[in-house]
């Protein structure tokens, strides 16, 4: 007679830096959410994916420096990286994301910069979305719950 043994599967610890990058992705939202302008909205969207993309980076560099610890003579590449960038070299399931997010950095910028027609009400609302989609799908690979915003909560800016 054999008997099963609960073997249990350790799952990747999540810190604290990866648990506050999600939570500023969602305050993010919902400043997007409630913003009553159009560049007020993509810049904050755009921000939301920003930190939901650093925090799978955040989340990456901590498992690879438990498993393989500090390499003596290796160090990291110095000078400001590209969150876009190196995600999509750390996370090649989400280049795609990646590669989106970072095509619309200059449009941020100048929303941010409160330039005259950087974002239409269509361009904030559609990033709002898929900002939100993609902080959905990076707690799937982070293996973390996320519960999409009741829907109704959200004005659109478009007619």
């Amino acid at each position: 007679m054999s008997r099963a043994t609960n073997v249990r599967v350790p799952r990747p610890r999540t810190g604290h830096a990866v648990l506050d990058l999600l939570n500023q992705s969602r305050a993010c939202l919902a400043e997007s959410a409630s913003a009553t302008t159009a560049c007020e909205r993509y810049a904050a969207a755009h921000l939301a994916a920003l930190r939901a993309g650093a925090a799978v980076l955040a989340a990456r560099a901590r498992a690879e420096s438990g498993v393989s610890g500090a390499r003596p003579g290796r160090s990291r590449p110095r000078g400001p990286r590209n969150v876009w960038t190196v995600l999509a070299t750390i996370a090649p399931e989400l280049a795609e994301w990646a590669d989106f997010f970072a095509a619309g950095a200059a449009k941020r910028a100048a929303a941010e910069a409160g330039l005259p027609g950087a974002a239409t009400a269509r361009e904030a609302d559609d990033l709002l979305r898929d900002a939100e989609a993609f902080l959905g799908l990076v707690c799937a690979v982070l293996g973390l719950p996320y519960q999409r915003p009741l829907s109704e909560v959200v004005v659109t800016l478009a007619g």
